[in-house]
């Protein structure tokens, strides 16, 4: 028992991990940041692109969506950070890992967004033109916020796994939490960095856990 505790709960190595476990933190968070703003940006475009009854901007639009959607994010961060060099083009680990959560969260976000205007009512849009409302305001002052009401909780979660899935950017050497606590963990043989990375993660992710289970029982009632 003493041994499993001085392996994965060693307060001493916790200690001298600290620092390079909240410098992980700070990365992780600013990697968050950028990456579900990203996400959400890009993926309410493409929903509208979906949406619209323009050829030009609905196949694209379709085509973007199964494409990432069906490849791992793994697999797209790997070719973007190891397989665009050969083309001659170099990107630091960070903006690799934007750039495939950018193209990857895009479409899974799109779809939430498409759901959540499809499930205001059509006459909405025949009110608000009604009042003398142009197509763009009803969509933005309108149908985009009742759009996104419905479907919060989608979007949430949608945003929790995002979070988690920042951890894959320890792959390409990006120092966030998860590659800090490896660091850690080879350095002083101990597993503790680790669980404390993981005791991070779930000190984040859980209050967003029951905040969707809350949203989801609200609009079930």
């Amino acid at each position: 028992m003493d041994a499993i505790v001085d392996q994965f709960l060693n307060f001493d190595i916790l200690r001298q991990s600290l620092p390079l476990l909240l410098t992980g933190l700070w990365m992780t968070a600013r990697l968050c940041s950028a990456v579900v703003l990203l996400g959400l940006v890009g993926g309410l475009f493409v929903a509208l692109a979906n949406l619209s009854t323009r050829w030009w901007l609905k196949i694209p639009a379709i085509i973007f969506i199964d494409i990432f959607r069906a490849l791992p994010p793994l697999v797209l961060l790997i070719f973007i950070y190891s397989g665009l060099p050969f083309a001659g083009i170099r990107i630091t680990p960070f903006a690799a890992v934007a750039l495939a959560f950018l193209l990857n969260n895009s479409s899974y976000y799109a779809e939430v967004y498409r759901a959540g205007i499809l499930s205001v009512a059509k006459g909405q849009w025949e009110a608000s033109a009604s009042t003398g409302l142009s197509k763009p305001q009803t969509l933005a002052y309108v149908i985009l916020p009742q759009a996104v009401r419905n479907v919060l909780p989608e979007l949430l979660s949608n945003t929790i796994e995002v979070v988690k899935l920042t951890s894959l950017a320890s792959v390409v050497s990006l120092a966030e939490l998860l590659y800090n606590a490896n660091m850690a963990r080879s350095i002083t043989y101990n597993a503790s960095p680790l669980v404390a990375a993981a005791l991070i993660y779930l000190v984040l992710l859980w209050p967003l856990v029951r905040l969707v289970s809350r949203f989801q029982r609200r609009l079930a009632a």
